[in-house]
Order: structure tokens, then C-alpha cells, then sequence
């Protein structure tokens, strides 16, 4: 799928981003070109160790802001495939730094479409969050805007075969920021924080992740957000997986966080079907046929009403996997 392709991945030098380009050079060593576009310069100057130009002259870094258009179109030249990383995603530094969160989640998503429909790109997949479900904090809600902007893109490509879609996931397993490795740094003090003790989230591999991805890149129609069948954890087994033996004071919740994680709103319903491994919100207007479509990939309707959310999943990570899971994906050398 990708052999023969040029890639771009912005916020290519974030936890999915790096997962992305090694799935990507394992599985289609005859890429012509992989662009990582980011911001960090040391975070690039890292990453370039890992790959040698004379192991992988296909790689370029890139520096650039995704709020920069004239940067991003440059970057675009070229290109085949986007993948869409870049996001400031820190629900608390949101919160405090609202216009900033802003700029790079909505306007750099604008930016994005614009100079893609202004090149040669064929594919775009943005990244989005459970958090752009029904959202209560900044993050989600740029999110949930930048989502709109992408599945409405594919209304005004006009003679332009480009198509856009969105992959939608909860908590990476062991991502920058999230809560595994902020509990593995904790449990040497023997406190682990709890902010409310009925807190549950969804839980995905960074592979799961990576999988989503190249999944929307081969089977999107255009204007999908897909949805993960994935199973969730109470954020009182993984602090019981990772320090049975520390304290557990409750906190309270932070600001502009949930309980429980949301993927699928009951509003989504009328909108939503089943493909086997995944869900997928349709646009509500389309190119494309809904029978073809159906018929294509044997799509299920999903009941009125019906709805994803981490608190009432029937599929639940327990303690004993939760330990397998943080060897195998965030820390081989991890005892209890």
C-alpha cells in the first residue's frame, strides 16, 4: 500500500508518530519518501540517530509548525499520504493556555486541508481523541472542531480524488503524558494520586494505534471517523498493577476531565455502524453511496441510541494483563 508512496507525518516525532515510522519502514521498505514534520528541533536531532541516511535515505526531517500554511504547503510538495499527529494535547496546559491550544488544533487543522487540496496529496488521516466525544475541556473541544473540519473537507475537493478521515482512540498504552508512566515514575515516592476512584479509560496499544491508521489509509471512503473496539481499565487496577504496596490518596478531578471516557455519543447512533473490528461515523453527507458501502465492507447499523464510553464496556482489562501489558509496550524490565 505505502511501496512507491511518499509519506508525511506531522508531529512525527511524538510517541505514534515514531511507532508510525518504524511499522512503516518494516512493513513497506520500498517507501520513496517518509517526511517527519515537527517542531522540535531536538526531538528531531533524537530521532536522526535512530535512523542513519545511509540505512534510510528515504527519511527527511522536517521543521515546521503546522499554524505556519506557507511551511506546511512547502512540506506537502510531493506528497502522496498525510497522516495528521501534530496537536497540543495536555488538557491542563489547555485549560490555562486556551488560544494557543486553538491555533495549532483548529487553525493548523484548516491549514493542513487547505494546502493539501492545493497539492498532490491523495490520502489524508488526522488523529483525533475520545475526548472530541461530547467534550468537556479545550482539548476535546478543538478536537471535536478539528474532526468537523476534516470529514467536511472532503465536500469541497471538487474534481480533487482526495479523501479525508479520522481515526478516534482512547489512552495510548505508555504514550507521552498519559497515566502509565506517570504511575511508574510515582511508585518510587509510594504514592500513586487517584483522581476519582470510579475513573475508567479505554486503553490501546501504540500498534493498535498504528494499525487504526494504516487501516483508514487503505479502506476510507472519505469523511469516516473511525472508532476502535478496545477494552477499558479503572484507573484503581492499574495503580493496584503497577504499586500494590503505595498509597493511594484520592485527589479529585482535575480540570475539564471525565470520569468516564466517551467514543461514541448516543447522538453518533443514527450515524454509526459496525465493520467487525471497528466502528465508523458516517458523515452525514457523502460522494459516496450508503448500499456500496454497506455491501463493501458488510456494515451494521448500530441500535438508536447506542452509545461507547469506558464506564460501560463489556471488555475490561484486568490486573494480571494490565502487568503483561506495561512489559510488553512501556517497560520490558517492569516487577511488581
Amino acid at each position: 500500500m505505502l511501496n512507491n508512496k511518499s509519506i508525511l507525518i506531522t508531529g512525527g516525532t511524538g510517541s505514534l508518530g515514531k511507532a508510525l515510522v518504524k511499522h512503516i519502514f518494516n512493513r513497506y521498505p520500498e517507501v520513496t519518501r517518509l517526511v517527519v514534520f515537527s517542531r522540535d528541533e531536538q526531538k528531531q536531532f533524537e530521532m536522526a540517530q535512530e535512523y542513519p541516511p545511509s540505512e534510510y535515505p528515504q527519511l527527511r526531517f522536517f521543521i515546521g509548525d503546522i499554524r505556519d500554511y506557507e511551511r506546511v504547503k512547502r512540506a506537502l510538495k510531493g506528497i502522496d499520504y498525510v497522516i495528521h499527529a501534530a496537536a497540543m494535547k495536555h488538557v491542563p496546559i489547555a485549560e490555562y493556555n486556551p488560544m494557543e491550544c486553538v491555533k495549532t488544533n483548529i487553525l493548523g487543522a484548516e491549514n493542513l486541508i487547505n494546502a493539501c487540496l492545493e497539492t498532490e496529496v491523495s490520502r489524508v488521516v488526522a488523529l483525533s481523541t475520545d475526548k472530541a466525544a461530547a467534550p468537556v475541556n479545550l482539548y476535546g473541544a478543538t478536537k471535536l472542531a478539528s474532526d468537523k473540519l476534516f470529514v467536511a473537507a472532503n465536500n469541497i475537493t471538487g474534481w480533487n480524488p482526495i479523501k479525508f478521515s479520522v481515526v478516534r482512540y482512547g489512552n495510548v498504552m505508555g504514550s507521552n503524558g498519559s497515566v502509565i508512566p506517570f504511575f511508574l515514575k510515582k511508585r518510587s515516592e509510594g504514592v500513586l494520586p487517584i483522581t476519582v476512584e470510579d475513573m475508567t479509560r479505554f486503553n490501546i496499544s501504540l500498534q493498535g494505534g498504528v494499525d487504526m491508521v494504516m487501516h483508514a489509509l487503505e479502506h476510507a471512503w472519505g469523511g469516516e471517523i473511525f472508532v476502535p473496539k478496545i477494552p477499558s481499565y479503572r484507573i484503581l487496577d492499574i495503580a493496584e498493577a503497577i504499586g500494590p504496596e503505595c498509597e493511594k490518596p484520592v485527589i479529585g478531578i482535575r480540570p475539564g476531565e471525565k470520569i468516564h471516557e466517551e467514543m461514541i455519543t448516543s447522538s453518533d447512533s443514527f450515524y454509526t455502524y459496525d465493520l467487525g473490528k471497528y466502528y465508523t461515523i458516517l458523515p452525514a453527507t457523502h460522494r459516496w453511496k450508503l448500499d456500496e458501502f454497506i455491501n463493501k465492507f458488510s456494515a451494521k447499523r448500530v441500535p438508536d441510541g447506542f452509545k461507547y464510553n469506558s464506564g460501560e464496556n463489556e471488555d475490561w482489562e484486568t490486573i494480571e494483563n494490565l502487568r503483561s501489558l506495561i512489559v510488553e509496550h512501556v517497560d520490558p524490565d517492569f516487577k511488581v
